[in-house]
């Protein structure tokens, strides 16, 4: 099934993300993860894709035990380190298994970071590759308060309006702790004319010392009133736990409240944070 299927039906739609192993001695372990998420029934769930393609097969691996679970997988594949040659034998590899969605990213810059050696330097550019090859749904990431990269707010938003023109179906955002934020940023796509569906990220925190290095390179804004409950329950894991779940809840159901309906949660592959998230909107998304 694809994505946008998903996300511009009439009822809420809750996906999750999982990662793969970086080495193959934590596979196992990772696969049982994304099978008890699976077993959640969510709308979908995706996979993501390690730096360089370090992780690439695994990533294909889950996302086809994802599909023979019933659960429709949306596969990360990311270009900055790649050649024309393995992206090709990534979509042959994703077709033949039967996959039908792709988050086409750029992923991070190598540290020994050679321009002239790339060949791709953006996501829009394998967007447009992967849709003259065909057969797949696309989606891009989006970044609500701006790509780190970017010069201004202005050019980030030419940015997604050429992704989407080079074949981007749906977009995901980057994780966000103000919904303030993203209702802003939707606003401004579509003044751009950018009328793809949006899907909101949302993650909930469980960790204060991830959170602290994850927003420092994405360059996410921690709200003054999520920077007190850190500093309150940081040092708490049991109630960073709750407190991280409880501020996703309230996100999530503000966001369906004002008629966002496709919510995507990064469940950092803990199947209890999943659960949970899930029990608490269970209603909600019925």
């Amino acid at each position: 099934m694809k994505i946008t299927d998903i996300i511009t039906a009439d009822r809420p739609s809750l996906s999750f993300e999982v990662f793969p192993p970086k080495t193959s001695d934590n596979f196992e372990s990772v696969m049982s993860a994304a099978m008890q998420i699976a077993s959640l029934n969510p709308s979908y769930m995706s996979v993501t894709y390690g730096a360089g393609g370090g992780t690439s097969h695994y990533t294909a691996s889950i996302a086809s035990s994802l599909m023979e679970a019933g659960v429709t997988p949306l596969a990360h594949l990311s270009c900055i380190s790649a050649t024309h040659a393995t992206i090709r034998e990534r979509l042959d590899d994703l077709r033949a298994r039967g996959i039908e969605n792709i988050l086409a990213l750029r992923g991070d810059i190598p540290k020994d970071f050679s321009p002239e050696k790339l060949e791709y330097h953006y996501a829009s550019e394998l967007a447009s590759e992967i849709r003259d090859y065909g057969g797949f749904c696309i989606g891009g990431a989006c970044y609500p308060e701006s790509h780190p990269d970017s010069a201004d707010s202005a050019s980030d938003i030419e940015a997604l309006r050429i992704k989407v023109e080079c074949g981007c179906e749906f977009l995901t955002t980057q994780m966000f702790f103000d919904n303030n934020i993203l209702y802003n940023f939707l606003w401004r796509l579509r003044r751009a004319g950018i009328d793809v569906p949006v899907v909101a990220g949302i993650m909930p925190v469980t960790n204060a010392k991830s959170i602290r290095r994850i927003c420092s390179i994405s360059g996410t804004m921690l709200p003054q009133r999520f920077i007190r409950i850190v500093e309150r329950y940081g040092d708490n894991p049991e109630a960073m736990l709750q407190a991280g779940i409880a501020y996703a809840t309230e996100q999530i159901i503000d966001l369906y409240a004002n008629g966002i309906n496709a919510v995507h949660i990064y469940s950092m592959n803990r199947p209890e944070v999943a659960q949970k998230i899930r029990e608490n909107v269970a209603s909600i998304i019925a």
